[in-house]
């Protein structure tokens, strides 16, 4: 009878246990907000290269993006650059613009189902970015639910 009732309690802590367990990781949706031009290593990517999410660095004190090769499955691919006119910084102009601009771009690339499981969007530059002459904005491609599992841009025909 004690073993019985060992195994109903062994069993009651294993279904509450279930309770406290962390959810998968949920895709995440990369806004306008999630890096900017003044993220640390952010200005060393160009066009096609890709890069993992920024995280936390000790040597650096800062949140650092570091470049990873395609090969390796990095969290995000450079696909492109818009350029913002000149004229004062106005950062809900400039996010549209980035939005519009990529956005278009990401049509172009990844038309039809090519684009299932794919995602983008535009690093802009920040009001000191922006001082300095800054009208750059970065569109990337991520995939919401994880990592990319390679380079996801389209071959040229």
């Amino acid at each position: 009878m004690a073993v019985t009732r060992w195994i109903a309690v062994a069993a009651s802590v294993l279904s509450l246990g279930t309770l406290f367990v962390a959810p998968p990781d949920a895709p995440m949706k990369k806004t306008d907000a999630f890096l900017d031009a003044e993220t640390t290593g952010v200005l060393g990517i160009e066009a096609t290269e890709c890069f993992d999410d920024p995280a936390y660095s000790r040597m650096a004190n800062d949140r650092v993006v570091i470049y990873r090769p395609c090969e390796e499955s990095a969290d995000n691919q450079a696909f492109g650059f818009v350029y913002a006119p000149d004229g004062a910084f106005d950062r809900p102009a400039v996010a549209a613009l980035g939005w519009d601009r990529c956005g278009a771009a990401f049509g172009k690339l990844w038309r039809g189902g090519s684009a299932e499981g794919l995602d983008f969007y535009p690093v802009l530059p920040t009001a000191e970015t922006w001082a300095d002459g800054d009208r750059a904005l970065m569109c990337v491609v991520y995939r919401p639910g994880g990592k990319l599992p390679g380079s996801v841009l389209p071959l040229a025909n």
